[in-house]
């Protein structure tokens, strides 16, 4: 009775490892960059104690209509939508800039390669339109007049993700992993009895 449980727990346990495994293989990337984060499928964009809404679309692509907030998936025309979540902000001016990474400490202005000056949008909501060549970027939000707040976040432009014949390949790995270690774990519970 006490070895049935055993190997119930094992293979339970070896179960739960498995689907984990698999869970983080088959979700990207789910941590924030910088002042993004991703929170309950909103993308926010923290400047000092003000949010925004943060949201990309490359209308010309495949992806089409699908929304990121995070990295840039292809070097291709961009829209970028800031919409204000704290009010407050409709009575501050706005000012958005792109920078190159590699050269963000430099020279910002010969390291920007976009530039919305400061103003106000008293719709709430701020759209702008690019299109960067594949490579890694910082976006500035900088927000308020005198003491200035400014969100900084990192985020790149054209980097794929693992392909799908990475996962075609992880999934009968991992499934001949589990079968020889659940192999192994019976051999050993038949020598102990």
């Amino acid at each position: 009775m006490i070895s049935r449980a055993r190997k119930g727990a094992g293979r339970l346990s070896l179960g739960c490892a498995a689907l984990a495994l698999a869970a983080h293989l088959l979700s990207g990337q789910a941590w924030a960059h910088g002042s993004v984060s991703m929170e309950e499928d909103t993308c926010k964009l923290r400047v000092g104690r003000y949010l925004m809404h943060f949201a990309g679309f490359q209308p010309d692509t495949p992806s089409g209509p699908q929304e990121f907030c995070e990295d840039i998936p292809e070097p291709a025309s961009t829209i970028i939508v800031l919409d204000y979540i704290d009010a407050e902000l409709r009575d501050m001016p706005t000012e958005v800039r792109i920078v190159r990474a590699a050269e963000e400490d430099k020279d910002l202005e010969r390291a920007t390669v976009f530039y919305l000056p400061a103003r106000l949008y008293p719709t709430g909501s701020l759209s702008l339109e690019t299109k960067l060549e594949a490579g890694d970027y910082v976006g500035l939000v900088t927000v308020g007049e005198g003491e200035k707040l400014r969100a900084r976040f990192p985020f790149a432009v054209g980097r794929k993700g693992p392909s799908w014949h990475l996962y075609l390949l992880a999934v009968p790995v991992l499934a001949g992993g589990l079968y020889w270690v659940g192999l192994r774990q019976r051999r050993q519970q038949r020598k102990a009895v």
